[in-house]
């Protein structure tokens, strides 16, 4: 048994290495996210093996649980810290090893395993580490699991049982690639720059691509845990803008860039072109809306609003739900909903069968993707994606805000709008036409310009989107008179990237 983990333990002293640390904020609304060793170390990392082996048995599943780790300098000793812990717990651990975090997923399947503890950061830096848990698959934890979780850590109420065991396991990679390639060879060889930052999906994604037929051209793809040349995030624009340098050296019919983890994907036109995942997914949704009647899509809160407006999808009846960001969210209310697919601007995509089972595969993604391609009738991809109706749109933006502030500051701003709404107050000349509150705040004007405002779930900042389809005036002036609402804040600083 743990005693209740400190927050004020310093590397290189006789404390650290016999005590729990585990800082409270890195329990987020679906995972753990922690700088590792400041704010967890070692044998936190036991203790919260401990105590989502003790949670598993209290909400009464069998405690059979898949774990694996990214590919970071730490990350196999995180791993092992969590395994000694999941043991303690009573529980059985199955050991994939390295793997991407759709792998430990596909494996829960595999091996007939209710639950998955995956070692990961996703993209965040080097210095993070995280688990990314699931106890009834497809789905992951959510915030009633995560707060269960760190009650249970945080309060040392972790219970230790007889029966734990642990077994490696050979070969899931391979399994893996098999069920994914499976069936999806394609018509003609389409050429693609596969980047990977270096990072965990450079041992899986070109690989699988080539499987179904892609001519492929590995960008970064060599494993490397400094990172050398940029974090592996497809919504990164310096990871953007290498591949799309290498798409146009290449003469490349797409790129396609995978995350630390592999559970996303981002896009490069022909013309070296990012598309955002959520207009990719607009052009997705219509390829399976085109094949299948009365189809229900689930998209995040900051993804375009087209999947609304567009004509073709209009056409073609598609319906679309905009719900809460964050892969859990939109990967739960697709299930619910028995969708069949769901988009998170990030660069999640959620297929339900018979494409996928459910969760989030980068690599299952971008087998869709170039699907949509191959159906498209010999069309380029940046002829599918200037077939969209034009709109003007940011990146994501994300004003730092320390994890004790944003929601406090996510809220008064909702509260403003609302106000403003209830008054009849103008933007920009303009009614705010509606408000929806699932998560944030995200407005809409009279003319269709939105923005949106909600704290992130998994860093110490914001998340700040605006998008207009009449000008890049009006969206510019949306996200004007969201930067001026936060600039009365004190705890609002600096943008990681700006308009």
């Amino acid at each position: 048994m743990f005693p209740r983990p400190r927050t004020d333990l310093k590397p290189n002293t006789a404390e650290f290495e016999t005590l729990p640390l585990v800082a409270p904020q890195g329990f987020r609304e679906y995972d753990a996210r922690w700088l590792y060793p400041k704010e967890i170390n070692l044998i936190g990392v036991q203790a919260l093996g401990l105590g989502l082996a003790t949670l598993i048995h209290d909400i009464s599943v069998q405690p059979r649980i898949v774990v694996g780790h990214d590919y970071r300098a730490y990350s196999l000793s995180v791993k092992q810290a969590l395994t000694i812990g999941l043991i303690a717990g009573g529980a059985e651990v199955l050991d994939i090893g390295l793997a991407l975090s759709p792998t430990a997923y596909f494996a829960q399947f595999a091996l007939d395993a209710p639950c998955v503890a995956m070692v990961t950061a996703s993209h965040n830096e080097n210095g993070w580490t995280g688990v990314k848990m699931g106890a009834a698959r497809p789905l992951t934890f959510g915030p009633d699991e995560m707060n269960a979780l760190k009650t249970i850590v945080l309060e040392a109420k972790g219970k230790e049982r007889s029966g734990g065991t642990y077994r490696a396991i050979e070969g899931m990679r391979e399994r893996y690639l098999d069920e994914v390639t499976a069936g999806a060879k394609l018509a003609r060889p389409i050429k693609v720059v596969a980047a990977c930052g270096n990072g965990t999906a450079g041992a899986f994604a070109p690989e699988a691509l080539r499987r179904v037929g892609a001519e492929v051209i590995p960008l970064d793809a060599e494993l490397d845990h400094t990172f050398p040349h940029y974090n592996p995030n497809p919504e990164d624009m310096k990871m953007l803008h290498a591949l799309s340098d290498a798409v146009k050296q290449h003469k490349a019919d797409l790129g396609l860039a995978f995350d630390g983890d592999g559970d996303r994907c981002g896009v490069v036109d022909d013309l070296g072109r990012e598309i955002f995942a959520d207009k990719m997914g607009v052009l997705v949704a219509r390829d399976i809306s085109s094949r299948q009647k009365n189809t229900q899509f689930v998209v995040d809160v900051k993804s375009t609003g087209l999947f609304m407006t567009d004509p073709v999808l209009i056409a073609h009846g598609a319906k679309t739900e905009y719900w809460k960001t964050g892969h859990s969210y939109i990967k739960r209310r697709a299930y619910e909903l028995k969708a069949q697919a769901g988009f998170e601007k990030s660069g999640h995509y959620f297929f339900n069968p018979p494409v996928g089972r459910g969760y989030d595969d980068g690599i299952v993604s971008a087998i869709a993707i170039l699907r949509t391609l191959e159906n498209a009738g010999g069309k380029t991809m940046s002829a599918l994606y200037d077939s969209l109706p034009k709109t003007y749109s940011s990146p994501t933006m994300a004003p730092h805000c320390p994890d004790d502030k944003k929601y406090g500051v996510v809220d008064e701003v909702t509260a403003a709008y609302t106000n403003a709404k209830a008054s009849g107050e103008k933007i920009m000349g303009l009614a705010i036409r509606d408000l929806v509150t699932v998560n944030g705040i995200r407005l809409t004007l009279e003319d269709g310009t939105w923005g949106l405002v909600r704290a992130s779930s998994n860093k110490p900042s914001l998340v700040v989107v605006v998008e207009s389809p009449v000008s890049e005036e009006r969206m510019r002036g949306m996200f004007k008179d969201i930067d001026t609402r936060l600039s009365k804040h004190s705890e609002v600083g600096a943008y990681d990237q700006k308009l």
